[in-house]
């Protein structure tokens, strides 16, 4: 199943929710890229067991996501997840759910929104100013959110992450504050797909 399949599955018939809407974008991604490194969906995406939640919103694919190892978090990842739990707009279940799926997926090396299978870094913001308020509210100067994140984890345990002595003096500006432009990777996944379905055997 390609991710944009599974995410078409994941989503059902009729319209989505934003929430669902997300939650499927990085679950699609994640079983895509369990699938390619032979690793269970809960662990890419970065949850425990089976929650409620996902349950709940996906019935249908219950045993799909239904978790197959513990989840293990390396100290980086166990901070963001503090961080972003601290930061919750009202603490739901689905905003600690969304802070171990982020947490998770923050891990990876390309901007969150894409990590998070999303189609903007404009539907990130508005994750992020729906359901952790208090810490979009800190980022005030639009900072890329996994820089923010680190950035604020850093300065939160007095630890100083650069040596300029403000954001415009930086010779790293750009990497910090800079556009955050490209393609979604569920798009770039369903492209790659059609060309090799196109491609002469």
């Amino acid at each position: 199943m390609t991710p944009d399949e599974a995410y078409h599955w994941l989503i059902g018939e009729g319209d989505a929710s934003f929430e669902k809407h997300v939650l499927a974008s990085i679950l699609a991604l994640s079983l895509a890229e369990g699938y390619e490194l032979g690793r269970p969906l809960n662990e890419m995406a970065g949850y425990d067991g089976l929650p409620e939640l996902l349950a709940a919103m996906f019935p249908h694919a219950v045993s799909a996501l239904a978790g197959m190892s513990a989840l293990q978090r390396e100290t980086d990842e166990t901070c963001l997840f503090d961080l972003l739990l601290s930061g919750t707009s009202d603490g739901s279940a689905l905003q600690k759910l969304l802070a171990s799926l982020i947490a998770r997926r923050a891990q990876r090396p390309n901007h969150l929104w894409q990590d998070l299978g999303l189609r903007s870094r404009a539907e990130l913001s508005e994750l992020m100013a729906t359901h952790f308020a208090p810490l979009a509210r800190r980022n005030r100067s639009d900072m890329k959110w996994k820089k923010f994140f680190f950035r604020t984890l850093c300065s939160d345990e007095e630890y100083v992450l650069c040596m300029a002595p403000s954001c415009g003096e930086c010779t790293d500006f750009d990497n910090c504050f800079g556009e955050e432009n490209g393609e979604s990777f569920l798009a770039q996944l369903r492209r790659d797909g059609e060309r090799a379905l196109e491609a002469p055997r």
